[in-house]
């Protein structure tokens, strides 16, 4: 799969402006350079990705049956039926907000890339993250296409800048605690994709949810696996304090509907 120029240049932009508070990326890189050449190591992303799938999801393998017991034991909350029922009565917009995490998803693994350009293994993986996400994006807007559904303006919600406020602003702490909230963002992705499978009324799409349920339920183990890989202190207590932040902006009244939203108020 091939990313055009524009969409290169907006991941570009993306990379070079989420997180430019006091990078003392020396000291980051000499931390994973120790931990990725080391014998002993943990493999961060254990699992290569399985072959190219279609664009078209017409044509996409029969999903697989995926244990998600460590995706619901991650997570500190489950998604409501309110949610899930505001989800179905408003399903263009959970598609193209599910697009725009696609997007995002691919944004972040490319802001990784560029921070880290030394560790040959890490930017392979980072790369297969990346060409994942965006053949999801592509499947996605496919789906939008085939729905005849336009694209139209929908601003962020508060999931994702909630946690991200209690972001902490040195490094490679600052970079641990964004690499977490990326696991969270990942497993309740997940979460919330076999959520919609269960109910929703579009043979396809429940089809495509599930089938999207193995690759989402690997990668918040993958995004912890690099976080601890820059830290020299167990990660389980930022892990924890994450747990809840996140079950609170879940099960919480939010007043905007989003695929990450809270309970509808």
């Amino acid at each position: 799969m091939t990313i055009n120029q524009q969409d290169l240049a907006t991941l570009q932009s993306i990379a070079n402006t989420i997180d430019n508070d006091s990078i003392e990326k020396k000291s980051v890189e000499e931390n994973v350079s120790q931990t990725v050449n080391n014998s002993t190591r943990t493999d961060l992303i254990e699992k290569e990705l399985p072959e190219e799938d279609s664009i078209d999801i017409t044509h996409l393998r029969t999903p697989i049956k995926v244990d998600l017991s460590p995706v619901y034991n991650f997570l500190g909350a489950r998604t409501t039926q309110s949610w899930v029922d505001a989800a179905i009565a408003n399903l263009p917009m959970i598609i193209q907000d599910h697009a725009n995490c696609e997007k995002k998803a691919a944004g972040t693994a490319m802001n990784l890339i560029f921070r880290y350009e030394f560790s040959y293994d890490l930017q392979r993986k980072l790369a297969q993250l990346i060409r994942e996400e965006m053949l999801h994006y592509e499947q996605v807007l496919g789906i939008m296409n085939e729905r005849g559904q336009e694209w139209k303006y929908l601003s962020a919600g508060r999931y994702a800048k909630g946690m991200l406020k209690h972001k902490r602003t040195y490094e490679p702490a600052a970079m641990v605690d964004v690499l977490i909230i990326g696991a969270f963002i990942e497993a309740r992705s997940c979460e919330r994709f076999a959520a919609l499978a269960e109910v929703i009324d579009d043979e396809r799409l429940a089809k495509y949810y599930r089938y999207l349920l193995k690759s989402e339920s690997r990668h918040f183990e993958d995004y912890l696996a690099l976080a601890q890989s820059l830290s020299d202190e167990n990660i389980d207590e930022r892990v924890a304090f994450f747990k809840e932040v996140e079950a609170e902006l879940i099960s919480s009244p939010d007043a905007e509907l989003r695929f990450h939203s809270g309970t509808p108020a």
